[in-house]
């Protein structure tokens, strides 16, 4: 079947998104057409204000309505630690535990040569920058552990080594309330390369 102009336009639009398939796509365009048009009206305005208001802070690249974010420009962090994360997205999962209350740096990506994505493309030159501070005494890499993640905190380790901090990883494994028995190898290996002592 042959949409109309305006329904074709919509659903190229949705297949844009990440991991948005032509069928998702379609369900997509045919449930926004349903709405009543204030509903669509809001929501078209919600995508223009989040385009218009959001801001990349100038020290750390996190996604913030001002710039510097509110985490640099909180008093009470702790300026000796860097918590470095892929995406603002892994930020806002640190800061979900209530537990860290140091300093981000959103490197907006990892390093992927497959991709076409080196050093160059994410935000490295900027953290070095700011490793200059006496003031930081501890970087955490809290890179995912896929082959990117790796690639990228072996990357890292390698330039921050010659400052002197302290670096450490976030420790992976298993999750709480998991099987032993349905981990794979590598989650297992993870999680007794990252044990502590009770």
């Amino acid at each position: 079947m042959i949409y109309p102009k305006s329904i074709a336009s919509l659903i190229e639009h949705f297949q844009k998104f990440p991991s948005v398939g032509p069928k998702s796509a379609q369900r997509m365009a045919f449930y926004l057409l349903r709405m009543p048009i204030n509903e669509v009206e809001k929501f078209a305005q919600s995508m223009i204000d989040a385009k218009n208001n959001t801001k990349t802070c100038e020290i750390c690249f996190n996604l913030s309505s001002t710039s510097p974010c509110e985490i640099c420009s909180s008093s009470h962090r702790d300026k000796s630690t860097i918590c470095i994360v892929a995406e603002t997205k892994d930020l806002i999962a640190v800061e979900r535990t209530n537990e860290y209350k140091g300093l981000y740096h959103v490197l907006q990506g990892l390093i992927s040569p497959m991709d076409g994505i080196g050093a160059d493309d994410i935000r490295v030159k900027e953290l070095l920058n700011r490793l200059t501070d006496d003031k930081v005494k501890e970087v955490i890499l809290a890179l995912s552990p896929s082959v990117e993640g790796e690639a990228t905190s072996l990357y890292l380790t390698k330039l921050i080594k010659p400052f002197g901090i302290k670096i450490s990883r976030i420790a992976f494994g298993l999750p709480v309330g998991a099987d032993l028995e349905y981990a794979d190898e590598i989650t297992i290996a993870k999680a007794i390369e990252g044990r502590r002592e009770l």
